[in-house]
């Protein structure tokens, strides 16, 4: 027996079979949805390829082929050539901008003859590998800023490419590999702040247009503005222990509004706005100049941190109403309840609920769903499809689908924490990350818990991109785990 043949059954005998078989669970429970989303009465049977199930079966086969080759190679191409794949899929992007086209106001699909694929389903194993291969660098330190910032730019250089394709909700994924980087050590700082940036974006634009007794103050900047105050003088207290600090902050701010407000009210309308905005700058530049005078980093952080707060808040109304497209102004409107239309934007996801209300406990059965045979549910077999998963199966099977989601997660976390290098280990968390991130909001947007961005539910939605690209993810991943341990 050869050095060839004793590698590929040490492939074999390593590989992780628990996670091999929630995958394959996964594909045939996410074909059967598929199925019942598209079956219409008369269709001849599911495995006639010119019926979505059909096409679908395919996929799958092609995805189980995909899987077989991944498994065969060496697993030291994906270390070696990462970042060639990396260019590979950013050079692909770019050009998927001019050749794409256009399908719904998005320029993401090419063509190859009769056969559609989105490359940005298939960057995100590009930047999971570069993103590990960075990382694992022998010089590598998440505390030197220029490594911190070659990270930032491997995350968001596909995520601008692909808003460029005018695919905002695909490209909000990509946000996820951020959780891999506070793994391996990114400040949760930063976390926080990207934390805030959601609550300051939510309160700015849910109460923009609701003002004060002065009738000039937008309510929602105003709060945006004293939650500003409140987390500055929380890190403040929590970094430093400046509590007289504290306390002449918040006296001097209080009496500087109260002034102002009775001034607004009764000789000269004045904005708190800009006032409240006004003492948070002057309290970055003091924080700056306690930084200069005592070299204390935290200082520097805090004021940093107070002046993009107060640039991000009045970016917030330019963003929302200028670069969003008007299906997402609409899509986010009726995610916080500022807007009411059943008709419009909250259809899909009212149908969606009424399917997964209508399968009660243990469901309907299957190709028995009512609201899904009878197409009340928009793009039910693709975005979602977990409400066919409730109807057809109710509340049983809906979670029997998301505890096998989470036992995979589960595993792969405990897979990617057995890996002997820092490559494997980013690789893996990557993998957890991105599957998180889409199972979900995917669920959420669902449900009407998270607003609707059209992202795929993994191995479940119609659709051999997705399919491939998640197969791809999680199959590379196996392969590096089951050579952690050679046996030649």
């Amino acid at each position: 027996m050869n050095i060839r043949e004793k590698k590929r059954i040490s492939v074999w005998s390593s590989i992780d079979w628990i996670t091999i078989i929630i995958y394959l669970l996964l594909l045939a429970l996410g074909w059967l949805s598929v199925c019942g989303a598209s079956y219409e009465y008369g269709d001849p049977d599911f495995l006639d390829f010119t019926t979505r199930s059909g096409k679908q079966f395919i996929w799958m086969m092609c995805a189980l082929g995909v899987a077989f080759v991944l498994l065969m190679l060496d697993e030291g191409i994906y270390d070696v050539f990462a970042y060639l794949f990396y260019g590979g899929m950013m050079i692909l992007l770019f050009v998927t901008i001019f050749v794409a086209k256009d399908i719904k106001g998005s320029r993401s699909w090419l063509q190859i003859g009769q056969l559609s694929i989105q490359p940005a389903e298939f960057a995100k194993f590009a930047t999971a590998l570069a993103l590990a291969k960075y990382i694992s660098r022998y010089s590598f330190s998440m505390e030197k800023w220029k490594d911190f910032f070659v990270l930032i730019a491997i995350v968001l250089l596909p995520v601008l490419l692909i808003i460029l394709q005018s695919e905002t909700g695909t490209a909000l994924v990509y946000l996820a590999f951020f959780l891999v980087l506070y793994r391996e050590g990114m400040p949760g700082a930063i976390l926080f702040s990207g934390f805030c940036a959601v609550v300051y974006f939510v309160i700015g634009i849910k109460f923009d247009k609701v003002f004060l007794s002065d009738g000039i103050t937008s309510v929602g900047e105003f709060s945006v503005l004293v939650i500003i105050l409140l987390v500055v003088s929380g890190m403040l207290w929590v970094y430093e222990k400046k509590w007289n600090l504290i306390k002449t902050l918040w006296g001097t701010s209080l009496l500087i509004l109260g002034s102002t407000y009775v001034i607004s009210k009764y000789i000269y309308t004045i904005d708190l706005v800009f006032v409240l905005a006004s003492i948070n700058l002057v309290l970055a530049l003091f924080l700056f100049i306690l930084f200069v005078k005592e070299k204390k980093t935290s200082f520097l952080f805090i004021s940093l941190f107070t002046i993009v707060s107060v640039v991000f808040l009045f970016s917030v109304d330019y963003v929302f109403n200028n670069i969003l497209e008007d299906h997402h102004q609409k899509r986010i409107e009726t995610a916080l309840g500022m807007v009411d239309d059943p008709r419009g934007a909250e259809y899909n996801v009212n149908q969606s609920k009424i399917a997964i209300g209508s399968g009660g406990f243990s469901g309907k059965g299957f190709l028995n769903g009512t609201q899904t045979k009878l197409k009340y549910v928009p793009e039910q077999d693709t975005d979602f499809i977990f409400c066919t998963v409730g109807e057809e199966q109710g509340f049983v099977g809906s979670v029997a689908v998301l505890v096998l989601f989470l036992i995979l997660m589960l595993r792969l976390i405990a897979l990617a924490e057995r890996q002997p290098n820092t490559f494997g280990r980013v690789y893996g968390y990557s993998v957890v990350s991105l599957l998180f991130f889409h199972v979900f909001v995917n669920i959420g947007m669902v449900l009407g818990l998270t607003p609707v961005i059209g992202i795929p539910l993994p191995f479940f939605s119609y659709g051999g991109s997705s399919l491939w690209g998640f197969t791809i993810l999680l199959f590379v991943f196996l392969r590096i785990d089951a050579s952690r341990v050679r046996r030649i």
